[in-house]
């Protein structure tokens, strides 16, 4: 059985081809989406479900890797905190200084 259903990785890829998205992709990085990923992850799910092929399964098994390993490139941009801080419970007095 595929990660995920085929449905999704269609509806990603419609979503990617959308206007309003590549809009805010340009936007935010420059560039137009590369979108041909999530369609060829579809076409693989597809092939997996239908014939159990191999290939397709190795395809998609490592797209999907490389989609987990993109997403943990980067680091948190706050460091979490094990316990609050030592007076939490005290109230805000605004006219201290940071």
């Amino acid at each position: 059985q595929p990660p995920r259903p085929c449905e999704d990785y269609w509806w990603e890829w419609k979503h990617c081809r959308g206007l309003r998205h590549a809009f805010h992709h340009y936007y935010t990085h420059g560039e137009l989406p590369a979108c041909g990923r999530w369609r060829d992850d579809y076409d693989a799910c597809r092939a997996w479900e239908r014939g159990r092929d191999a290939a397709a399964q190795e395809a998609l098994c490592e797209s999907e890797r490389a989609r987990v390993m993109e997403r943990q490139k980067y680091a948190p941009v706050w460091t979490l905190r094990k316990s609050p801080p030592p007076d939490w419970y005290l109230p805000l007095d605004p006219d201290k200084p940071n």
